[in-house]
């Protein structure tokens, strides 16, 4: 099948869908690309009748491929307009089996993120330059577009706050302290960043009824790249000497084991209020499935905490991710695996 691709910054694109309806219909053997599509919300309409009209001559399938970075406002538009016509895609950013072919190395990926655009940059002052950039473009331009209400630079600050806190509770009514503005305004600007996918709230594990558990979620920015672009770290030398590295690439691991994992488990943690934690637990269906702690060293140990955790959940599958490349047992019954073999374990391909 052919394909035409209409991106709304072209004029001559801009042309073709002021008469979206009689232009649409000409291209009935193509897959037509629609890119930034919320930003032309009219389309969705027009796209419905010509999907039904398609369906009612039995082709029911591949007609259109929308595109949108702005998620939250796509996947409203489109299920108001589009129910029943449309199937959902969540393309996170690359991850560690997807740059295995290209010879690009796990600390890349870490250090810059997995934005193609800036994992492939040409050295790493143009990778830093076009994250500052993408930051500043959601800054100025997303923010304001659906969140009118909420001042971009206060947005910015708490985005920054988070990246030096990356992995920690949330504590709503510090961040509000800091930024001078109350806990519901912080929540609205979470809740943003959230909808945007550009951060993560790892909810803790709370089904146990006789432990004193924390309640408080995890915060994560989700693209490392993003955390290092925040706090001006240029380049993986500085990154390791940084006081978030840890952090960062505990965010960087929990990223890549979630999206491996799929829907049909839940990602969360665990810890109780007397120490025992596991920095991501699987779960299906309620029941805790396996434990995996992330230590960004070469010879990791377990800690004590971790152990008493899964014994508390009844947890056999305990492994411990490290940015090594041997597997090897650890006590009491954990294994030492690295980041690609945890992830291909998690896709089913291993």
């Amino acid at each position: 099948m052919r394909r035409q691709a209409i991106e709304r910054q072209r004029p001559s694109d801009r042309l073709k869908i002021e008469d979206a309806d009689g232009y649409l219909r000409q291209s009935p053997d193509r897959l037509v690309v629609i890119d930034e599509i919320h930003r032309a919300p009219g389309l969705f309409e027009v796209l419905r009748g010509i999907i039904d009209e398609r369906r009612a001559q039995g082709k029911r399938y591949g007609h259109f491929l929308l595109l949108g970075s702005a998620a939250l406002d796509l996947m409203r538009q489109a299920s108001e307009s589009l129910a029943g016509r449309v199937a959902y895609l969540d393309m996170p950013a690359l991850d560690i089996l997807e740059i295995q072919p290209s010879g690009i190395t796990e600390s890349s990926l870490w250090h810059r993120g997995g934005f193609p655009d800036s994992l492939l940059a040409p050295s790493d002052v143009a990778s830093l330059d076009w994250r500052r950039d993408f930051i500043r473009s959601y800054l100025e331009r997303d923010v304001p577009m659906f969140a009118p209400r909420l001042p971009a630079e206060t947005v910015g600050r708490l985005w920054t706050m988070l990246a030096h806190q990356q992995g920690s509770l949330l504590n709503q009514a510090r961040l509000a302290t800091s930024l001078g503005v109350s806990a519901p305004a912080v929540a609205r600007y979470l809740d943003l960043l959230v909808d945007l996918k550009l951060l993560r709230r790892l909810q803790p594990w709370s089904g146990s009824l006789t432990k004193r558990l924390v309640k408080a979620p995890k915060i994560y920015i989700r693209d490392s790249g993003l955390v290092h672009g925040l706090l001006k770290i240029d380049t993986l030398d500085r990154l390791l000497g940084h006081p978030v590295a840890g952090h960062s690439y505990e965010g960087f691991v929990l990223e890549n084991l979630i999206a491996a994992a799929g829907e049909s488990r839940r990602p969360c943690f665990y810890r109780s209020q007397d120490g025992a934690e596991i920095d991501l637990v699987f779960e299906r269906g309620g029941v805790p499935e396996l434990a995996i702690e992330v230590k960004r060293s070469s010879a990791p140990k377990i800690d004590k905490g971790f152990v008493i955790a899964c014994d508390e959940l009844g947890l056999k599958n305990r492994f411990v991710v490290y940015p090594g490349s041997e597997q090897f047992g650890l006590p009491h019954g954990a294994t030492a695996i690295s980041l690609k073999e945890m992830v291909s374990r998690l896709a089913g391909k291993s």
